[in-house]
């Protein structure tokens, strides 16, 4: 199996399935000197681990990380660093009744039909267990972004059709959709409470904030910001479609209002609008770059759904076991943490972008 490694510069590559006896990343590429400690890593884990509300899966899984490698003195050698979380609540008995059919929603079927065989203990590397190491490996490049000023708020923007209708960021921590609206948070939770009733599940919108990023990441043709921040959170697997500054709604505007106008004052060039969400032309503006991921329903139900047994019979199918109602508010650190390691190898691979700045920094 390929592809388990993102980035270029600053790299990562996870490791492990759901029902192993551990997952983990190893990231290779960051700078020594970087203060960094399991703690930093563990602030982020607890973000998306199980068991934190009746609204997400009843797994208890403590999911602490463990650095085997690459951080000497409390400080990053710059050497690889290594970091595995162990498993301590698996049940694959749980399973047992897809160890021969397709689960609808899932993975089962495409990677049975690209690898002739599979994982059905909770989905193997397609389950959403394996966003642990890219968490952990986000929390590093935080780390390292929060160096240069570089902030992220990111939230719930709806579940089902309940939106936010106000922003306040100090409420986000403080309810379990991580909604910075507390109004729409008692709204959502009654909305789940009639899907769980209706043994069913939603979906919804994350929304990512990114202040004090520098104009000039992102390359013009395909190695374009918005290209590899979109690539970035599609890669989670719940995510459909993803949205920059204005989205889909640029379709039906005017030229007139969605062109970004600039103005100076006192040296600085800014823009009066955002509607671009802080990329043009695939490069950072230096504006606030705004991103939405479109998250859908939990495929695991337990209303009976049609379905096929690998030899092709149709069957009947109700999941059982322990499961989130909503994915949403345990991937709103997923797509902060993919999303902080896309601007992070952008950043390392925009320092060899101008001459004189590579002077610069060598003749000091």
């Amino acid at each position: 199996m390929g592809k388990s490694t993102f980035g270029t510069n600053f790299t990562v590559t996870t490791w492990g399935e759901s029902h192993g006896k551990a997952l983990g990343a190893v990231i290779d590429g960051c700078p020594a000197g970087l203060p960094l400690t399991e703690e930093d890593i563990q602030k982020y884990l607890d973000r998306r681990k199980p068991g934190q509300s009746r609204y997400t899966t009843a797994r208890k899984e403590g999911d602490l990380a463990e650095i085997l490698s690459g951080v000497f003195e409390g400080k990053t050698t710059g050497t690889p660093i290594s970091i595995m979380v162990r498993n301590t609540d698996q049940r694959s008995r749980d399973y047992g009744n897809i160890a021969v059919s397709y689960r609808p929603g899932h993975a089962d079927y495409t990677f049975d039909q690209k690898y002739g065989f599979r994982d059905y203990r909770g989905g193997g590397r397609s389950s959403g267990r394996e966003t642990i190491g890219r968490t952990a490996a986000g929390a590093i490049a935080c780390k390292i972004l929060e160096e240069l000023g570089i902030r992220f708020c990111t939230y719930t923007r709806s579940i089902g059709p309940v939106s936010i209708q106000e922003f306040h960021p100090e409420e986000i921590s403080c309810n379990p959709f991580y909604m910075p609206d507390r109004e729409a948070s008692e709204k959502a939770g009654i909305y789940l409470e009639e899907c769980m009733k209706q043994q069913d599940s939603a979906g919804g919108v994350i929304e990512c904030r990114i202040t004090g990023v520098p104009a000039g990441l992102g390359d013009p043709v395909f190695g374009k910001l918005d290209a590899l921040l979109a690539q970035a959170v599609m890669s989670v697997g719940a995510v459909k479609a993803v949205e920059i500054g204005d989205g889909t709604s640029v379709a039906s505007m005017k030229g007139s209002t969605d062109n970004d106008g600039f103005y100076s004052e006192n040296g600085t060039i800014s823009k009066r609008t955002n509607h671009a969400g802080g990329i043009m032309g695939g490069i950072s503006d230096g504006s606030e770059i705004i991103l939405r991921a479109y998250v859908k329903p939990t495929p695991s139900i337990s209303q009976p759904q049609d379905t096929v047994t690998s030899s092709g019979e149709n069957i009947s199918l109700e999941i059982h076991g322990r499961h989130d109602p909503v994915i949403v508010p345990r991937a709103v650190v997923v797509v902060e943490a993919m999303c902080a390691l896309t601007i992070t190898d952008a950043l390392f691979a925009n320092m060899s972008a101008r001459m004189d700045l590579i002077r610069e920094f060598y003749r000091k």
